[in-house]
């Protein structure tokens, strides 16, 4: 049984290290990085959230998303407002939004041929599964 969860694993994460390699060689040429562009997607999702959030949101620590949000800031690719106390609020520019829009294509053709060779009901069952654990604890 151990074997078979530990191959389950595996998969798992081959999957998603497949995915990295080719969506980082793939956004490059749109002029940015996976972590770049998943910074942006979670701004996009969450406008004005403060790091805190957007770190859990993308899987970072706070330290780690505050220098990427720096880099960002600096590209002009997003910016960071005072909010309520001492929050910083964080919020795509209209470059950053012609930026991750050019991502989010890349990351469309990716994962359609990472998962062309699944039905549209085995993806949807896969994504079901995989949600379920995801949120167990």
């Amino acid at each position: 049984m151990s074997g078979d969860l530990q191959a389950l694993g595996r998969a798992v994460k081959q999957a998603q290290y497949r995915h990295h390699r080719a969506l980082d060689s793939r956004l490059a040429a749109v002029g940015t990085t996976l972590a770049q562009w998943d910074a942006m997607r979670a701004i996009a999702r969450n406008p004005g959230s403060t790091a805190r959030a957007l770190a859990e949101e993308t899987f970072q620590t706070e330290q780690a998303f505050g220098t990427l949000a720096g880099r960002l800031v600096a590209r002009g690719l997003i910016e960071r407002t005072s909010g309520r106390g001492r929050a910083i609020e964080h919020h795509l520019t209209a470059a950053g939004k012609k930026v991750l829009a050019a991502g989010n294509k890349v990351a469309d053709a990716v994962l359609t041929d990472s998962f062309a060779a699944l039905s549209t009901a085995e993806r949807g069952t896969l994504l079901n599964l995989l949600q379920r654990i995801g949120t167990s604890d």
